[in-house]
């Protein structure tokens, strides 16, 4: 019984670290965004942000957060991920590296429809 207590732990907590959600960040709009004052910082995959490109934003894909981080600006960060999971591992480390998220955003990937034999933008 005592071996099954340290892998059940460890279960536990990478199920929070990855899926619990991280309190003390609002979701924001982009809209309202003022670059002066914090740092636009884009977690989703190359291939995600390059389809749906944001205008000032440092693409760093969560992949790839734990190498680059260095190259974040020491401000406030507003965090853009395509889903929760990236949302929130994104910010545990940054918090951990000691950078203060104060906003983020999910933006949805970009769907398609085929509609005869065309590639139509859905909704």
């Amino acid at each position: 019984m005592k071996f099954l207590i340290l892998p059940i732990l460890v279960f536990i907590y990478i199920v929070y670290k990855r899926y619990f959600p991280v309190f003390g960040v609002s979701s924001g709009h982009l809209k309202d965004l003022q670059l002066d004052e914090v740092s636009l910082l884009d977690v989703r995959d190359y291939n995600e942000s390059d389809k749906n490109q944001i205008k000032g934003a440092t693409n760093i894909p969560i992949a790839y957060l734990e190498r680059h981080f260095n190259e974040i600006p020491k401000r406030q960060i507003y965090l853009v991920a395509s889903n929760f999971l990236e949302k929130n591992m994104g910010i545990r480390f940054l918090r951990k590296k000691g950078f203060k998220v104060v906003n983020y955003t999910i933006v949805k990937p970009n769907k398609f429809i085929l509609k005869k034999n065309t590639i139509e933008k859905c909704c």
